[in-house]
């Protein structure tokens, strides 16, 4: 139970999400515009040639990305949330900008690496930082407002699409484009954004050794589970959002502009509303009971295993509309799944470890992101039926919903120990 007075957000609080949901659409619409400008960079840079060659494209920013993550986690829980948010920021809409004139497969490696060095410190801080504020409840419904403005990154790049086949813009144009106003937002970020006040006692001690933090975080089986969680269906996750494009394209015979926006914009708007009310519902059920939010978890997973299966049978009807409605059900079980991941970190861990540990988790969940990705690409170099590889991902998420359920939520909070049920 959480609903103590002294953890009421304050107007600062919410001022901290209004400012990083700009940050969190434009951290993922340079992530996304990639996959929606597939045909448009292969056929500019016919160095990349194999779809193979495009897999390692999308899976070198995500391991380089995981790698870095705990780094990044460490650095924001030692020092200062705000100047690793704001750093990350300028950074990576530098790298955003340059990658507008790769002209070679080996340019756009080192491009999208450099991209996943500067992204990975971005997310582990945001999501801390939030829940430094929010203190318990409205944690889950402020963590799935920022979630929002990655969704609507998501689907913003959906549409980059129809940029890249505008001969007076193009894909170059549109990476151009993203990467100064990144550049120019991170002005007022760094101006206005603000680290929390924190008591004795919540605050990481300046001696908490790296190897000190990964000990504690390695050692607690309810973190490791939820490494475990975070994982398995981040593999679908990740394949929707990079290969459904194409797939779409390839399986329905549609425009690259058609196709981008259909693989975006109607699953990632569901998952929008999933967040909103996967949110509200965890914190109303956390009133009754302090697993309230695994639950909701674990609900929204229970959406994405008939989404999966759904949506590799889709092609074999013909009709697009049939793959959308079942992307619709994915994007609203993401969203409940995505609203609660930082909560239900904060159950099991103490809040100077929060960004490290959400590190930890982006290290083992993109890693293996990335050679689905890579993976992927490869099956469908050889032919493999969609409908076998996305019912594979099924299989993962019904898995993932007995690791939830295992989770043992414990006490982290400074102040009054919360009601148990």
């Amino acid at each position: 139970m959480e609903s103590s007075p002294s953890t009421s957000p304050s107007r600062t609080a919410w001022l901290i999400v209004a400012l990083l949901v700009p940050v969190a659409l434009l951290n993922y619409l340079d992530r996304q515009m990639l996959a929606a400008m597939k045909y448009s960079v292969m056929k500019d840079i016919p160095g990349i040639a194999l779809e193979e060659n495009w897999g390692k494209i999308l899976a070198l920013f995500k391991w380089v990305y995981a790698l870095l993550s705990p780094v990044g986690g460490y650095l924001a829980d030692r020092f200062s949330r705000r100047h690793v948010i704001a750093g990350s920021l300028v950074v990576w809409s530098g790298v955003t900008w340059a990658t507008g004139h790769a002209t070679t497969y080996e340019q756009m490696l080192a491009a999208r690496a450099l991209m996943g060095i500067s992204e990975a410190f971005y997310i582990p801080a945001a999501l801390a930082l939030i829940a430094d504020f929010h203190l318990g409840p409205t944690r889950s419904r402020a963590i799935g407002l920022h979630q929002m403005g990655i969704y609507a990154g998501v689907i913003i790049g959906g549409f980059s699409g129809y940029a890249a086949d505008q001969p007076g813009f193009g894909w170059r144009g549109a990476f151009a484009a993203c990467g100064l106003v990144g550049i120019l937002y991170a002005i007022p970020v760094f101006l206005a954004l603000q680290n929390p006040p924190r008591p004795a006692g919540y605050a990481t001690s300046p001696r908490t050794s790296p190897a000190a933090a990964l000990r504690e975080l390695l050692t607690n089986g309810s973190f490791i589970l939820l490494v475990l969680y975070f994982t398995l269906p981040a593999l679908a996750g990740w394949v929707v959002r990079d290969w459904m494009p194409a797939i779409l394209k390839a399986e329905f015979k549609i425009g690259q502009g058609k196709a981008g926006v259909s693989a975006t914009l109607y699953w990632q708007s569901a998952a929008i509303v999933g967040a909103i009310v996967g949110g509200w519902l965890a914190d109303r059920w956390m009133r009754r009971s302090r697993r309230g939010r695994i639950y909701v978890s674990a609900l929204g997973m229970s959406l994405i295993v008939p989404a999966m299966f759904g949506t590799g049978y889709a092609p074999q009807t013909g009709h697009l509309w049939v793959a959308i409605l079942f992307l619709i059900l994915f994007g609203i079980g993401w969203g409940f799944f995505d609203s609660n991941n930082m909560p239900i970190l904060c159950q099991v861990a103490r809040p100077g470890l929060r960004a490290t540990g959400y590190g930890l988790m982006n290290l083992v969940s993109i890693s293996c992101g990335g050679f689905a990705d890579w993976g992927f690409g490869i099956l469908r170099d050889r032919h493999v039926p969609l409908f076998g590889i996305f019912g594979i991902f099924a299989s993962t998420a019904v898995l993932s919903v007995v690791l939830v359920l295992l989770i043992q939520p414990r006490d982290t909070e400074p102040g009054p120990a919360p009601v148990k049920h």
